[in-house]
């Protein structure tokens, strides 16, 4: 009885087998057997297969080397080229070195791999290993224009636009109509462009800023108002600063932080904008608007608009009562008693009347001060 026939199996790789390298792609429906055989004559790609001594696989190894140095030193170029096409860089870049590493006299072969490697850098983005290679090609042949090319595209790369400007035209004036270099030269100038752009409004953002710091000072000296900056200021204060409503107008509404403090509860809000036209009531009414349940509590019995009085810190560290009809406007332009601001941020003290005496009576000035140091 006759066998059954069974097709040979492609070949693919195990972990120990070589891949197909480009010369041999016309194999890939090849049996193993007939893949391994060429293999075989190919020492460059061979691996150790199927078992076979190390110093058989050396011996074949070694054959890559026989030859003329310009023979060795071309066929890696050749091979690397293969590996090139197929984008495998680091293999590519591997087989032009090692004909480097030849040193043949054949000063077109060098410059080729030179060349080439130049190549696979730029396309693995080792701008800078780049262009050495190029500079060493250009040594062997100054009219590479392969060579300005990617050297140009490194420089372009690391923004060394100056010498990316100088190498394209170089180039172009070997050959005036390379389109690749054309091109470059456009991509260079526009790169230009947006640097310039982007310094240009870097510039006038910080003058802006500048004015916009100037007006504010210039506000803030206008309405005769104070910051004390003190040795911890609340990490609050990073979001949310003193501000023109129209910050280049020192006329326009001033816009303040404020940290209300409850002193007695050892409890505080912070509310990010509060205007300079803006009354201690009408603070007092916007940060009272709570749920019942929040005044039912024994701590807060005490606290509503009609039962809090206000207290604002002055420049030599006492305490004044702020009238609930004044405007922060009016509290702060005052020379005497001074009141200023914290790190420009208003701050006040709202404590229900029935405990405002007590409160007041352990405020100590010196402490105050020390606080601010």
């Amino acid at each position: 009885m006759s066998k059954e026939y069974k097709k040979p199996e492609r070949y693919v790789p195990g972990p120990n087998d070589p891949l197909l390298p480009p010369q041999l792609s016309e194999f890939k429906d090849k049996t193993t057997d007939e893949v391994l055989a060429e293999l075989n004559k190919m020492p460059f790609f061979m691996t150790q297969l199927d078992g076979s001594e190390n110093v058989e696989l050396e011996a074949l190894k070694a054959l890559a080397y026989e030859g003329e140095p310009y023979e060795v030193a071309g066929n890696f170029k050749n091979q690397g080229n293969d590996l090139y096409k197929t984008k495998k860089y680091k293999d590519a870049r591997a087989l032009y070195t090692k004909g480097i590493d030849v040193k043949c006299d054949d000063a077109k072969i060098n410059e080729a791999l030179f060349s080439n490697r130049a190549a696979c850098e730029l396309e693995l983005k080792n701008y800078r290993r780049c262009i050495n290679d190029c500079k060493e090609a250009l040594k062997l042949n100054p009219m590479n224009l392969k060579c300005y090319f990617r050297m140009g595209k490194a420089f372009l790369a690391l923004d060394n636009l100056e010498e990316a400007q100088e190498t394209v035209d170089f180039g172009l004036k070997i050959d005036e109509t390379n389109v690749s270099l054309q091109n470059l030269a456009k991509n260079i100038i526009k790169r230009m462009d947006e640097i310039k752009a982007n310094e240009e409004a870097k510039l006038k953002e910080k003058q802006d800023k500048e004015n916009k710091k100037i007006m504010l000072e210039s506000a803030l000296t206008l309405r005769n108002v104070k910051s004390i900056t003190t040795k911890e200021p609340a990490e609050l204060l990073r979001e949310s600063q003193t501000k023109l409503e129209d910050p280049m107008d020192f006329e326009s509404q001033m816009i303040y932080p404020a940290i209300v403090m409850y002193p007695t509860t050892d409890e505080f809000d912070f509310i990010g904008e509060v205007s300079e036209l803006t009354t201690v009531q009408e603070l007092i009414d916007l940060v009272m608007q709570r749920p019942p349940k929040w005044f039912e509590t024994e701590e807060h019995k005490n606290f509503s608009p009609k039962k809090l009085i206000a207290f604002m810190e002055t420049e030599n560290g006492g305490l004044i009562k702020a009238g609930k009809k004044l405007t922060f406007h009016d509290i702060l332009k005052k020379e005497t008693p001074s009141v200023p601001l914290f790190d420009f941020a208003l701050k006040i003290f709202f404590v229900p009347k029935v405990e405002s005496e007590e409160w007041i009576s352990k405020w100590d000035k010196k402490v105050a001060l020390e606080k601010r140091a």
